[in-house]
């Protein structure tokens, strides 16, 4: 993370990389050091050879309202030029959260809006507490979440994904894990403990097999059915060439033989 930048908080502990929005008391908006410190502490997360995952969650009440005052009054006075790159900046924010090479969990409490809900549904998995609201609220002042559409269309049916944003009303987190964008929907009072209880898992099997995995289920995105095939048997290849695959084996073999 960027020296001095005290938007992101980041830490490891126990093989997860912990990053933490710090703009409590703007919602945790997005703004240009937002976005900086994020890119830069995911990047450290994946160089990072002892991080199995990564949580990212939100400082205070809410996870993160979407652009702040200051960030809509630069798009409204920008150039073109500068409109393009401001707008690069969170496309490639989202494109980096997938081509990590662990798993990258949303923890949500609060609210999830405009740009913060797009990065919470951009996260390979998303957590939510009870209360949680998200929303693309876009519509009603004339904007359009016309970066973070790739993740919602990817998530939802058609149909629905255009209802989120030609309404732009706030749903609930049951509604979302209904619709699929929500893995799971955890209590309040003890959100932080689920959040941990949810990780052991992951933490318990194979990282390689979890990066291949998802490495393979993102590529597969655009792909004919006969070409998604192929891929996974490249991925099925790589697989068993890795350490993790060969001391599986021999583990469940040497089960079998004592069965």
């Amino acid at each position: 993370m960027a020296e001095g930048n005290t938007t992101v908080l980041f830490e490891v502990a126990d093989e997860v990389a912990r990053i933490t929005l710090n703009r409590p008391e703007k919602r945790n908006a997005l703004n240009d050091e937002l976005i900086a410190g994020l890119r830069d502490s995911l990047i450290r997360a994946n160089d990072d050879d002892d991080v199995r995952a990564v949580i990212l969650s939100g400082a205070g009440e809410d996870f993160c309202a979407g652009a702040d005052l200051a960030a809509l009054q630069k798009i409204s006075g920008a150039s073109v030029a500068e409109n393009l790159e401001d707008a690069r900046s969170l496309m490639e924010l989202l494109v980096l959260i997938r081509s990590i090479n662990v798993p990258v969990i949303a923890a949500v409490q609060g609210r999830a809006l405009a740009g913060g809900c797009g990065l919470a549904f951009g996260c390979d998995m998303v957590l939510a507490s009870r209360s949680a609201r998200f929303g693309f609220p876009e519509v009603k002042i004339g904007f359009v979440p016309a970066i973070v559409l790739a993740v919602l269309r990817r998530n939802v049916s058609e149909k629905k994904a255009f209802e989120l944003i030609a309404i732009g009303d706030q749903i609930s987190a049951e509604e979302a894990e209904r619709l699929g964008l929500v893995n799971r929907v955890l209590d309040d009072e003890a959100f932080a403990d689920e959040v941990d209880a949810f990780l052991q898992p992951i933490l318990r099997v194979s990282g390689s097999a979890i990066s291949l995995s998802k490495r393979l289920l993102y590529q597969t995105d655009a792909m004919s059915f006969e070409d998604a095939v192929r891929c996974g048997v490249d991925t099925n290849v790589m697989a068993r060439l890795t350490e993790d695959c060969r001391k599986g084996i021999e583990r469940f073999l040497g089960k079998d033989e004592n069965d």
